[in-house]
């Protein structure tokens, strides 16, 4: 990492931030390098190396905020900054000590082969084996898109209530798209493998099979006829289904939204918002390398395991500093930015739906008519309300509890209130989807998952008719 200031500088600079009344004050940097590899078909089409250094100051009045940022670390610029920001504040001065506190905490995460340990010829070994379980499957892949994606991320922050912590983030990622085409029929097909890791995560992958069963399921959707359309159940399947409770439920629990009143579960903490079975979580501490972990939020504050849901009972939000002002809510570790760039604000890490004692099976078997979503695509939220619309990418009818006909033009329509309250079924078998989530700080990677649930009268739309 690029020299930092020391202690004595960082506490002389956060005193200035606070002379003219402000009563916290952050110095944030980071040093990250980012590398693109895209592929089409065996060819390389595209690389390149990004590099980002800078750091933020912001001064708090109460809930207002000052922000502003450099890329010239130098002790005399950001001093210049701090002073800048400070002019902005007009209050009683507050007499605050600033003690940096030791930081304690062992970390979780840590990546042992970064991304600077490897030249391009390995990274793109890696995407061939992906490319190569897709080609596998014959001669309707039509087309074959490959990205690999990786950020080697150094943080530090300081600030006024005495904390001076670093952490090291290593993001590692293989996206594929597949195009499956039979004549005037097509499909895409989209999924990811990633971690905040070091790329010892792709060795344990078996890349070729990950390719290989995206190629699969898009030649089966060649065969798919229209979805009826209507209420009725609908099975969504574990790992990327979570992007569902991610959208249209967890962003309304994040203090962005809550603080403002702009959620549909304002003033709802200890109230019943969801069935029974249903136990919601946001998890940054995850050990397995997971996606959305961390070892501190971009406030320095440690990750923690956030019971959202439990047992149907809301329990929490997710806040940040300054929203914890605005909310009188403790903070719990999910401060995120894209970058120095931004101001940190409650962003989600790993959030799941916590594993049911259902097999997927017996919810399918226990389905005498319904929709089986197996790949989710994209889709819309207002977190106002939690209205969302969404895309199935693969789906199958389910018939007499039995996987029929593949369709497609399948959209899922409703609001996450809905949803909450109509799961009925949730299996054994969670696991999780990798993607990256825009909100008011940015970008951030972002962990979706679930088990397989069951979910009563949701919309569906289509093109064939009703239900």
């Amino acid at each position: 990492m690029q020299k930092v200031l020391n202690k004595d500088q960082a506490k002389e600079i956060l005193e200035v931030c606070l002379n003219t009344g402000g009563d916290f004050a952050e110095i944030f940097f980071q040093d990250s390098v980012s590398n693109l590899i895209e592929m089409k078909g065996d060819k390389v089409v595209n690389i390149v190396t990004t590099e980002l250094f800078g750091c933020s100051v912001r001064v708090l009045d109460g809930a207002r905020e000052v922000f502003g940022r450099t890329n010239d670390t130098s002790f005399e610029s950001v001093m210049e900054l701090a002073r800048s920001l400070a002019a902005s504040i007009d209050s009683e001065k507050k007499n605050i000590d600033i003690e940096f506190k030791p930081n304690r905490r062992k970390k979780i995460l840590k990546p042992s082969v970064l991304p600077r340990d490897l030249d391009n010829g390995i990274k793109i070994g890696y995407m061939k084996d992906a490319i190569g379980g897709v080609k596998e499957e014959g001669e309707k892949i039509s087309q074959i898109l490959a990205r690999l994606s990786d950020e080697e991320q150094q943080v530090y922050v300081y600030n006024s209530l005495g904390k001076a912590a670093g952490d090291l983030r290593s993001h590692v990622r293989i996206m594929l798209t597949v195009v499956a085409a039979d004549g005037a029929d097509k499909h895409v097909s989209n999924d990811s493998v990633g971690g905040n890791c070091g790329y010892e995560f792709l060795e344990k992958i078996d890349l070729r099979k990950f390719g290989k069963e995206l190629a699969q399921g898009a030649i089966k959707m060649l065969d798919a006829v229209d979805i009826p359309g209507g209420k009725m159940t609908v099975v969504i399947h574990n790992a990327f289904g979570g992007v569902l409770l991610h959208e249209a439920c967890v962003h309304s629990l994040e203090a962005t939204s809550v603080a403002k009143g702009a959620s549909v579960f304002c003033g709802k903490l200890g109230q019943k918002i969801a069935a029974d079975i249903v136990t919601a979580v946001d998890d940054g501490t995850l050990y397995d390398d997971s996606w959305g972990s961390l070892n501190m939020d971009d406030e320095g504050t440690p990750t923690q395991r956030n019971v959202l849901i439990e047992n149907g009972i809301l329990k929490t939000y997710l806040v940040d500093y300054r929203n914890s002002r605005l909310m009188n809510h403790p903070v719990t570790g999910s401060a995120r930015r894209q970058s120095y760039k931004y101001s940190p604000t409650s962003r989600m890490t790993n959030t799941f739906f916590a594993p049911g004692k259902d097999k997927c099976e017996d919810i399918i078997a226990n389905t005498e008519y319904g929709l089986f979503a197996k790949s989710m695509g994209g889709g819309s939220v207002v977190p106002a309300t939690g209205e969302f619309n969404f895309s199935v990418d693969e789906a199958y009818l389910i018939e007499n509890g039995k996987l029929t006909k593949p369709v497609k033009g399948a959209t899922l329509i409703g609001s996450g209130a809905e949803i909450l309250m109509n799961i009925d079924m949730i299996a054994d078998n969670l696991d999780f989807g990798h993607g990256m989530c825009g909100s008011l700080s940015g970008s951030v990677p972002t962990n979706v998952g679930q088990p397989t649930i069951r979910v009563q009268n949701i919309t569906v739309g289509g093109k064939g008719g009703n239900a």
